[in-house]
């Protein structure tokens, strides 16, 4: 499995950490062993102009997905075929204030905003509420599973 982890941001964001939750959760999800996927940390400057080119919607935001070859949850039986996933773009300065206001710590909003950005690129959307639910359910999962997989390995 192929994560790239970029940090164009000016805040410290544990690229290991990210770069073991996406791997972990491609797993978890039955996605081809080959796939790839890229995860960029910028400051909210670049977020906003992304944001602004590719959802034409006025300042930065938390986190934004490129798909790129479509690429779905398989099953324990049947993965998925080997693809470039897409990329993640995932803005820290934005993820601090959600954070803060959630009161929970940067690193599981990042945490979070990556497992968000990644399920995107696997189709899944929250624009119905039963989209946002099986999401956002699916979401919670990861997180925990990857919670629970970390504990073990320390």
């Amino acid at each position: 499995m192929s994560v790239e982890v970029l940090n164009e941001s000016d805040m410290v964001v544990d690229e290991g950490r990210i770069q073991r939750l996406v791997a972990f959760a491609l797993d978890y999800l039955h996605v081809n062993a080959e796939a790839e996927v890229g995860v960029t940390f910028v400051n909210e400057a670049a977020m906003e102009e992304l944001h602004v080119r590719w959802m034409d919607e006025a300042g930065p935001t938390d986190v934004l997905s490129f798909p790129m070859d479509e690429l779905r949850p398989g099953t324990a039986d049947k993965p998925t075929s080997a693809g470039q996933l897409g990329d993640i773009v995932v803005c820290p300065q934005v993820a601090e204030v959600q954070a803060t206001a959630a009161g929970h710590s940067l690193m599981e909003e990042i945490l979070l905003l990556t497992t968000h950005g990644l399920l995107h690129l696997l189709g899944f959307d929250h624009a119905e509420p039963a989209e946002e639910k099986q999401m956002f359910g699916l979401q919670g999962e990861v997180l925990v599973a990857f919670a629970l997989w970390e504990k073990k390995r320390s």
